[in-house]
């Protein structure tokens, strides 16, 4: 089954390997930015290196990428599909899109384009009621000290207009303010409805809207909202490190307070299950190891 983005159409190759490769447009404009996309973005993989909370990177096939297949598709679609998510997974999930962009900025990468369908959902592999997120989609990402630049900016809400066309570490900062809300609330930030604006017409209603709402410095209500001081830290700008807010998060959304409901049927069917999931997990790192050896091979035949 093929999943088809702005820039990109993706497809399964092997059991938990996915090629990701560009569309071919007519129009110079968009074939420029896809051709620049492609030429970022396995520079940055390599920069990133391999950590838990990033899609795996395989190498090259022609101009397309191999990467780690996510079980559950990309996050905006899991939680539009899924609106009873328990609050620890929702905490948990927060905690790791910190992670994630605490590292990368670590390795000297921003990110640029921090949205929910730029991460990714995938079975834990030591829990069969747990999901972890990968943070993926680096076409856009920066990286002065190799003097990358993919060009990209996110949407409305995980933007404010105060950052102009610069990317920095203080914009990704920002876009984890929004993604914690969107994780928490299951929406998008003034919007009653989830998941992103439907039509062109609303969408362009909507950025005017929260981009004026921001210049204002004014924020959705976060009387009720868990981790809601870090959340409104993120946008008001407080946070000087990526590491600062996971520290917050910690502070503020400790997951050991969250008390979850198991049922003697729940653990039951949890541990029926998890023979599939390890069996599962096997085959992708089978899959994985495979493909590293083979492009190893070529490059020694090369």
């Amino acid at each position: 089954m093929e999943n088809i983005g702005s820039t990109s159409i993706i497809e399964p190759v092997w059991p938990g390997v996915v090629l990701k490769q560009p569309i071919n447009f007519k129009t110079q404009e968009l074939a420029e930015k896809v051709d620049l996309c492609f030429s970022v973005e396995p520079l940055i993989l390599e920069r990133i290196g391999r950590h838990p909370r990033i899609v795996g990177y395989l190498g090259q096939r022609g101009r397309g990428l191999l990467l780690g297949q996510a079980s559950h598709g990309n996050l905006q679609a899991y939680l539009d599909s899924n609106p009873s998510i328990d609050l620890r997974q929702r905490i948990l999930w927060c905690r790791q899109v910190a992670e994630a962009v605490s590292y990368i900025h670590s390795r000297g990468v921003v990110h640029s384009d921090l949205r929910p369908r730029n991460i990714l959902v995938h079975q834990s592999a030591t829990s069969n009621s747990s999901r972890d997120l990968w943070l993926c989609d680096f076409g856009g990402s920066t990286c002065d000290e190799l003097a990358l630049d993919g060009g990209c900016l996110p949407d409305g809400p995980f933007y404010h207009p105060v950052f102009g066309v610069e990317s920095s570490p203080a914009l990704d900062i920002f876009g984890l303010g929004s993604l914690f809300y969107t994780v928490i609330t299951g929406r998008w930030p003034y919007r009653s409805d989830p998941g992103a604006p439907r039509t062109i017409d609303e969408k362009l209603a909507y950025e005017k809207d929260i981009a004026d709402a921001f210049n204002r410095e004014e924020y959705p209500d976060l009387k009720d909202v868990v981790g809601g001081t870090v959340i409104l830290a993120c946008w008001k700008r407080r946070y000087g490190t990526a590491e600062e807010v996971l520290r917050a998060l910690e502070r503020e959304m400790p997951i050991s307070a969250v008390q979850i409901e198991a049922t003697a049927d729940l653990e039951g069917e949890a541990g029926h299950a998890s023979a599939h999931v390890l069996f599962g997990t096997a085959l992708s790192v089978v899959a994985f190891a495979a493909l590293t050896y083979i492009l190893i091979q070529r490059r020694h035949v090369r």
